[in-house]
């Protein structure tokens, strides 16, 4: 084989083939290294002694669907220069590794249609050969997301093991790629964000959050331009508790079996929107029974039906009015969870306002945090945590198969 082909086929540059076996379905090359690339690995120099010689095994690309092996003779050298006695550097594998370079991009290629097991299984190596290949080529690519064109943000937290672990996610609303993963869910889990924000000088104009104090202080304080801006379905999640709250407090106080039992059957029903009523399962009338026998339970339906229509105004001083005059009906309603909502409303209207300059929403968040969670089943027992971090951060722009 030509030193050409040797290159171009296996990536092996400044080495001569000396001769091929065949042994167990198994094709095996031999090479040495030319006398120009022998030379101090630490300094380059080639003013070196010989001393000694060993074979290296390095897996290369298959031929044939049958493993191929490039079998070196790896010169042990005396540099004069630096006084260093080492093995010559193997330009075409990476230190401490029994594959070359061609061989790992081969593998890594092939995770785009396959699963690390089934990558694993072709190769004859083990998971955490081509799981190691595959993490290196995360962090050469996506372990530092860029922060110079960010403008709008999400900042949420996600589940994803057993034991309530928790990270904290931070996502780029404009171009659906995770900037931060931290751990835990509380503000100081995203110091090592804001620092890396500061110094890249970056200009945040509007996030997204769901209405937790600690997020609202941390980004008040890290980001004091940014517009906060409350996300709908937190804010509808938030009613839609309170009214759940007002139908279990009405259920234990009743005393009409009747009116419990239609109570009991209401909780679904009270939290779904109208349009999403089954009418085979008759929710329509079930609900508007339990309404009529409740005159509490119907208004307090009635205000979190009406507050969906915040989002449907025409600007944002209409959107003002609407929140003030809906604030002010669920306070007279006398009812306490009405009137805790409307309080909490009014304390943060500036979040629930800023949507009309700022319309975004951590919904795509909400998106990303399903994938995570997928991707969690499907890498099921991963103990990497920094591994899963890059395939977090690749999420947007992976094609490769994410099954374990």
């Amino acid at each position: 084989m030509s030193t050409s082909l040797l290159y171009h086929a296996f990536g092996v540059r400044g080495y001569r083939q000396t001769k091929i076996e065949f042994d167990g379905g198994s094709s095996l090359f031999y090479v040495e290294p030319s006398k120009k690339s022998i030379c101090c690995s630490q300094c380059g120099s080639h003013n070196v002694v010989r001393r000694g010689v060993k074979d290296r095994w390095f897996r290369s690309v298959p031929i044939g669907g049958k493993a191929t092996w490039v079998i070196a003779k790896i010169p042990r050298v005396e540099c004069r220069d630096c006084q260093e006695t080492r093995q010559i550097a193997c330009g075409f594998a990476e230190p401490r590794r029994s594959f070359t370079k061609f061989w790992a991009r081969y593998a890594l290629e092939l995770t785009r249609f396959m699963t690390i097991k089934d990558v694993a299984e072709i190769l004859s190596v083990s998971w955490d050969v081509i799981k190691e290949i595959k993490k290196k080529y995360l962090n050469r690519h996506f372990a530092n997301p860029s922060l110079n064109d960010v403008r709008r943000i999400a900042i949420d937290e996600i589940c994803i093991g057993k034991g309530h672990r928790y990270v904290t996610l931070v996502l780029d609303l404009d171009t659906g790629a995770v900037l931060y993963v931290g751990d835990g869910k509380s503000a100081a889990s995203l110091d090592p964000f804001w620092k890396r924000l500061k110094r890249k000088r970056g200009k945040i104009e509007a996030v997204a959050i769901d209405m937790s104090s600690a997020y609202i202080s941390a980004v008040t304080t890290h980001l004091p331009d940014a517009a906060i801006v409350f996300d709908r379905f937190h804010v509808v999640k938030l009613m839609n508790e309170k009214l759940s709250d007002l139908r279990r407090d009405l259920f234990r106080d009743a005393n009409d079996e009747d009116e419990r039992k239609v109570l009991k059957g209401t909780r679904w029903l009270l939290l779904k929107n109208p349009e999403n009523l089954n009418e085979e399962r008759n929710e329509a009338v079930r609900l508007e029974k339990a309404l009529q026998l409740n005159q509490p339970l119907a208004t307090g339906y009635y205000l979190k039906e009406d507050l969906r229509q915040f989002w449907e105004q025409s600007s944002r001083s209409a959107a003002a009015a609407f929140l003030t005059s809906w604030c002010e009906r669920a306070i007279s309603s006398g009812i306490k969870q009405m009137i805790t909502m409307a309080k909490t409303l009014q304390s943060l209207s500036y979040g629930l306002l800023n949507h009309y300059d700022h319309p975004i929403s951590s919904g795509p968040l909400e998106g990303t945090n399903n994938k995570i969670k997928t991707l969690i089943r499907q890498y099921y027992g991963i103990r990497d945590r920094e591994f899963l971090k890059l395939l977090i951060y690749s999420m947007h722009r992976m094609k490769y198969a994410l099954t374990g």
